[in-house]
């Protein structure tokens, strides 16, 4: 039996890859997506997308609504970060009165801010960069990263070599937050992590390299040391759903940097490779059998390409 399915921001690259997925799987009958925009590519991919208000606009869950109706909708699947917050809220979940997709509060709260997830990893006594508020730091080390406390990827994110760039940069962002400096470029990891419901954990590790600020290159690493720490992690977090965990190998042995708490920009290469974790997600949601963790060893790395379409 085929779902129909909603993934809201289906215009940027990880509601494409979403719906990408979706539409090669029998799990889904129908995949709608919506955005903000209309001009992006994902009505090349998605069955119809609609345009809707922002989530800070009251018209936001009538649009949701009106496209639950209209497409009769089974599930959601919401992949922006502006969404994954303001959906969070119970009330506005019982208001949709479908299932979302996402992983669980504990997790997003502890995912979506950058402090308190250094607080979380020390309190659990894992290795965790040493992180403070800007205005709060008297005597800075350098390097060190400065960073929005609640972005994620390198847009709100600046390296600090000398006391006069700090003082530049903490007094046009307060608010940010400074963190040491963890190995180097060379030795960054990207990992999904999954859990069931019933505290089955699934991952899987890339050794990757940045380009443009994304994973444009990775392979496939199996690192038992950072096996224990992402399974540690699930189990600490009550891990319900797919996360995604940046890190860097130190003296300090993996050390968690970032954590991400929904889908990534690696979704598609991961399920690529066996790591099916958006169609988990959706079996776990509805409450039936996963399938299987079969590892799809054929493809030991991954290229981010490009794709156009002409209309």
């Amino acid at each position: 039996m085929g779902y129909n399915i909603l993934v809201t921001g289906c215009g940027g690259d990880i509601g494409q890859s979403v719906g990408k997925i979706l539409k090669s799987n029998a799990i889904a009958q129908k995949v709608i997506g919506s955005d903000l925009n209309e001009q992006h590519a994902g009505k090349f991919i998605f069955d119809r997308c609609y345009n809707i208000a922002g989530c800070q606009s009251k018209q936001y869950l009538l649009d949701l609504e009106r496209i639950i109706k209209e497409e009769s909708i089974d599930l959601i699947i919401p992949v922006s970060e502006p969404e994954l917050r303001f959906l969070s809220n119970s009330n506005i979940i019982s208001l949709v009165d479908r299932p979302i997709v996402m992983a669980n509060i504990f997790s997003r709260i502890i995912g979506f801010d950058k402090l308190a997830t250094a607080d979380f990893l020390r309190d659990q006594n894992l290795p965790y960069p040493n992180s403070s508020v800007v205005g709060d730091l008297k005597n800075p080390v350098f390097p060190l990263i400065l960073k929005s406390r609640d972005g994620s990827g390198s847009k709100s994110l600046f390296l600090i070599n000398n006391g006069n760039d700090f003082d530049y940069y903490s007094k046009k962002f307060p608010d940010f937050i400074a963190q040491e400096m963890i190995g180097t470029a060379e030795a960054e990891y990207t990992c999904g992590v999954f859990r069931s419901k019933d505290g089955e954990s699934r991952t899987i590790t890339y050794k990757r390299k940045l380009v443009g600020g994304f994973s444009g290159y990775g392979s496939v690493e199996s690192d038992p040391e950072i096996t224990d720490l992402l399974l540690t992690m699930a189990e600490k977090l009550n891990l319900r759903g797919s996360i995604n965990v940046q890190l860097r190998t130190s003296p300090k042995g993996p050390c968690v940097f970032e954590i991400n708490p929904r889908f990534s920009s690696t979704v598609m290469f991961r399920h690529l490779m066996g790591f099916e974790d958006v169609i988990w997600s959706i079996q776990d949601a509805l409450s039936l059998s996963l399938a299987e963790y079969l590892p799809n060893n054929n493809y030991k790395k991954f290229y981010k390409g490009y794709q156009e379409y002409v209309d």
